[in-house]
C-alpha cells in the first residue's frame, strides 16, 4: 500500500517494537500494514498518534484488506463505525480463519 510510506519511519519503528513484539522492529516494518492493523486492534494511546499522522483512507484500506484474525470483534466494529465504512446495524462479518 503506497500510503504506508507516509508514516513517519520513527513512529512506525516505535509502534512495531511494541505491537509486533515477536519480531524485531526492522522485520516488522517490512510489513507496515500489519503493524498498523495491530495498533488498530490492540493500541492504547498510540492509536491517536497514528490516526493524526496517517490518512484515514489508508486506515480504511488496512481494515478492509485485513487478514482473518488481525482484528477482534470489538476493534472490527469500532473501526468500521469510526471510519464510516458501515451504517449502524450493518457491520460486515468479521473474517474467520479456516483450518485445512
Amino acid at each position: 500500500m503506497t500510503s504506508a510510506m507516509a508514516i513517519d519511519p520513527e513512529l512506525l519503528e516505535k509502534l512495531a517494537s511494541k505491537y509486533i513484539w515477536w519480531k524485531t522492529a526492522q522485520e516488522a516494518i517490512e510489513h507496515p500494514d500489519r503493524v498498523v492493523a495491530q495498533v488498530m486492534n490492540l493500541g492504547d494511546y498510540e492509536v491517536q498518534a497514528l490516526v493524526h499522522r496517517v490518512d484515514s483512507a489508508y486506515l480504511r484500506q488496512v481494515l478492509t484488506e485485513a487478514e482473518a484474525g488481525q482484528f477482534d470483534a470489538r476493534s472490527w466494529a469500532y473501526w468500521h463505525y469510526r471510519l464510516g465504512l458501515c451504517e449502524p446495524d450493518k457491520l460486515p462479518a468479521l473474517s474467520a480463519r479456516t483450518i485445512g
